[in-house]
């Protein structure tokens, strides 16, 4: 399962984008946006963001 952006927490500070190994996060209209398809569930960008706005759920 993807990892899901809470559009209300997240910021658009793209540390989630940094962190992700394999480049499934992107940020558009100031929001992280995951490609489900490329996410892997590697806990990266959960890691990474400091809002907390990314869940592995």
């Amino acid at each position: 399962m993807a990892a899901k952006v809470d559009v209300d927490t997240c910021t658009g500070c793209a540390a989630c984008v940094e962190a992700c190994p394999v480049e499934a996060i992107t940020i558009a209209d100031d929001l992280a946006v995951v490609d489900a398809d490329t996410c892997t569930d590697c806990g990266a960008c959960v890691d990474a963001c400091p809002t907390e706005a990314i869940s592995m759920d």
